[in-house]
């Protein structure tokens, strides 16, 4: 039984990346509650592996003429559109199993926020004396479209941890509903009543993340154990397409070294942890204070295995050289670059500084220290030219970064989001905020944008073949064989090995084929060969492009 229940619900997308769904947030909310004597669960839906194939939302139906598939390929994208996590009936048994007297539901996400109105609605008919509340990036930024659903009780608006604690107050007798910091609620009549988002004035006063709240078993990686760590809040660059930034209600502030090593410690020596995702929007950004961090990193867990990441990116211009020697020695392995662009004018237009000469001062000393990289670029942006992005995947082709290729979605309170309501280019469903369901077309249209999808998964291929690899690909490519219509698969069943060295051999076939004739091609279960819908000038663009940076690679030894 608990007092208060804290829920991840379920969502439905074509995938999930289960290492970026640990239930920190709610870990965090959870603390100050448990420091006042509430008891608390966390009921996390995506703390499972069952999935379950559902049809493709009708909003969603004009994805088919993209997504093409099934693709045993390395170039595929996406085919099937699931539901991740529990049947949400048996989330809304185990809340009310717990017989809480309010229940808050993550809702983090608008393109998610479908499946927390969901959950919401089947918690409250199943525990209908429970008050429930939704906090998250969904409910701080569109507070008047969760109020309106008879399911929701309150909202939060912004940090949880300043509010939360609060509301349990005031709904037993021990406060004032409107004075807590960022409520939002139906009064008498229907009128709503909607504060500004809260914002916590110093983060060191907040107790400890409940990480035993937290299903560590499922959130392992490998054999050790993984954790979540955000050592600050907002960024201070004011990028068009981040809801966050410097002009937003977040600002930008950091935790004290000291408050962040004791979450490290706890992840690491409570936990078990031996993976580190730093989930700031700009953790580098003070260099100072990020040395302080990496440096007493190195000092108090060395020889522990510990390894770092900060998957949400880094700023090239905050990363020099004692920087990344010092991410280095304190356990990172990969730096995650945020390149967005190669171009000066959508840099411009993105109100972001232009990073090429840091991005590879960056990679540079990321390869003196033995680091990998992932550049991330952004395609599909309202006015963004694709063959600029064409031209971004093209650099990228001559470094040494993976590239990842990120499709612009309008986020909720930011710049970009308005300029789009503005041109008319909102998609008329909330569960379209989001880069696999391809929701802006404008100069860039969702062929662009599918077709430098599959480039970039095509130039990753081609950056993980060794040379001799390499040189089979382009002999292949000068052959003028004709494709074959099907591929024999032979018997691979059951054997991880055999699948993955078939599938690298298909790649290589159909990669050869791509650089000489420019069509994209998948392979069906059984072998027989397909074309993927592609924007043809895009990929004539990326293989004059491809074949220079090679052949200045070649010249020099390459």
């Amino acid at each position: 039984m608990a007092d208060i229940v804290l829920v991840q619900p379920p969502i439905r997308d074509f995938y999930l990346t289960a290492k970026r769904t640990v239930p920190y947030g709610l870990a965090c909310i959870a603390s100050p509650l448990l420091a006042a004597g509430w008891s608390v669960e966390i009921v996390d839906a995506l703390a499972t592996r069952k999935t379950k194939k559902i049809e493709l939302p009708v909003s969603m139906s004009y994805l088919d003429e993209f997504y093409r598939g099934p693709d045993i390929s390395p170039f595929c994208l996406f085919y099937d559109f699931k539901r991740f996590g529990l049947e949400p009936e048996s989330l809304a048994e185990r809340v009310r199993a717990s017989g809480p007297r309010l229940v808050g539901i993550s809702s983090l996400f608008s393109a998610y926020a479908g499946e927390a109105l969901e959950t919401a609605a089947l918690i409250k008919a199943r525990c209908p004396g429970a008050l429930i509340v939704l906090g998250g990036h969904h409910p701080t930024q569109m507070p008047e479209e969760v109020l309106s659903r008879n399911c929701v009780d309150f909202i939060i608006r912004g940090e949880g941890e300043a509010a939360m604690l609060l509301l349990a107050q005031a709904i037993g007798g021990k406060g004032n509903l409107e004075s807590v910091p960022g409520i939002g609620f139906k009064k008498a009549g229907g009128k709503l009543f909607v504060r500004p988002p809260a914002v916590l004035d110093d983060l060191d006063q907040i107790p400890l993340p409940a990480q035993d709240l937290i299903d560590q078993k499922f959130y392992r990686r490998g054999k050790t154990g993984s954790a979540v760590i955000a050592a600050g809040r907002g960024c201070p660059v004011g990028c068009s397409y981040c809801s966050i930034g410097c002009a937003s209600w977040c600002g930008f502030r950091m935790k004290s070294p000291s408050r962040v090593l004791e979450e490290v410690r706890g992840a690491v020596l409570g936990a078990g942890a031996r993976f580190i995702d730093f989930e700031d929007e700009n953790i580098s950004f003070k260099k100072a204070w990020f040395l302080e961090v990496l440096n007493e990193i190195e000092s108090q867990f060395s020889g522990l295995g510990v390894e770092l990441r900060a998957m949400n990116g880094l700023f090239p211009p905050s990363l020099d050289e004692e920087v990344i020697h010092a991410m280095k020695r304190a356990g990172f392995k990969t730096l995650n670059l945020s390149l967005c662009t190669t171009s000066r004018e959508q840099s411009r237009r993105f109100g972001r500084p232009y990073v090429r000469q840091s991005f590879e001062t960056a990679l540079f000393y990321a390869q003196k220290y033995g680091l990998d990289a992932v550049a991330y670029i952004i395609a599909g942006a309202p006015g963004q030219d694709p063959l600029e992005s064409v031209a971004d995947l093209v650099y990228l082709a001559g470094k040494s970064a993976i590239a990842g290729v990120s499709v612009f979605y309008p986020s909720p309170g930011s710049l970009d989001f308005e300029k789009c309501s503005a041109l008319g280019l909102l998609p008329g469903n909330l569960s379209l905020l989001r880069s696999t369901a391809l929701p802006i077309s404008d100069t860039t249209s969702r062929l662009d944008s599918v077709t430098l999808l599959r480039l970039g998964r095509i130039l990753n291929f081609f950056k993980a073949l060794d040379p001799a690899e390499r040189r089979e690909v382009l002999a292949h490519c000068a052959s003028g064989e004709s494709p074959a219509q099907k591929i024999e698969m032979g018997d691979t069943s059951g054997d991880v090995h055999t699948v993955g060295e078939k599938r690298r051999v298909i790649g290589k076939m159909l990669l050869g084929n791509f650089l000489r004739d420019g069509v994209i091609l998948g392979v069906n279960s059984d072998g027989r060969l397909f074309s993927h819908n592609v924007s043809e000038p895009l990929c004539t663009r990326f293989r004059k492009g491809f074949f220079e940076v090679f052949s200045q690679s070649h010249g020099q030894g390459g």
